[in-house]
């Protein structure tokens, strides 16, 4: 069976720099890489902006509590979570769970628990299109979900990282209208919500690299007035 945490990115949160690092360690050593927040706010940014494909999530830390930070961050993210917490009564746990969590582990806990939780959580949740590694749409488009990448015609487009986080969520979800406050939110931050321009502008960005012809596209449709949506490959 293959390794769900080989080469994925983990989000760990704590205000403990060495339980970071005994989690870091023993995720490291499974071939998962890791980034780290030691607060709700800079966990917050690290999701936005990193796009991880999980996130372990401290419940006691200064600032945002886990609790409100979960709650702020399923507002733009479905990034599966496992709370870390020394209180591991029912009423948190249920708390956690109706908040969006995954899975909830009480410390102390033994690494071979963890990293079992996490590859569960992993192969339970994953998108159909990150398990393929590299989603074909067509002859002329695929996306390199490892490398973080479109590839045109066989050869690799160079994303920024906004460019590449509105292609995913576009990407993620094939067919669906997403509304300009949905991609704010997702790419930008709810903070940004009613700002359009910053979403017509990277459209276009997108498009003049990955459409054939960017004034007739053929991947990222415009719904006029109301939002976005990326062809739904999964009827081809």
């Amino acid at each position: 069976m293959s390794n769900p945490l080989k080469d994925r990115l983990v989000l760990v949160v704590d205000d403990e720099s060495r339980m970071i690092q005994f989690v870091r360690m023993n995720l490291e050593a499974e071939g998962a890489r890791v980034i780290q927040a030691q607060d709700g706010i800079e966990a917050l940014r690290q999701v936005r902006d990193q796009l991880p494909h999980a996130v372990i999530l401290d419940v006691q830390m200064p600032q945002l509590d886990g609790f409100e930070t979960l709650q702020r961050l399923r507002e733009f993210s479905d990034v599966p979570v496992i709370m870390l917490t020394v209180r591991a009564d029912e009423e948190d746990r249920v708390r956690g769970l109706e908040l969006g969590a995954d899975d909830y582990l009480g410390k102390p806990f033994s690494p071979r628990e963890l990293v079992s939780r996490l590859k569960a959580v992993l192969r339970r949740v994953a998108p159909e299109a990150e398990r393929q590694e590299i989603l074909r749409i067509d002859d002329d488009l695929s996306i390199d979900f490892r490398n973080r990448q479109a590839l045109v015609r066989g050869s690799p487009v160079k994303l920024r990282p906004t460019e590449w986080r509105l292609l995913y969520h576009l990407v993620q979800n094939p067919g669906w209208l997403l509304t300009h406050d949905m991609i704010l939110a997702k790419v930008w931050g709810p903070e940004y919500a009613g700002a359009d321009e910053y979403v017509r502008l990277y459209i276009t960005y997108l498009r003049q690299k990955i459409e054939p012809d960017p004034a007739q596209p053929k991947y990222i449709l415009t719904e006029r007035g109301m939002g976005y949506k990326f062809v739904d490959y999964r009827k081809r």
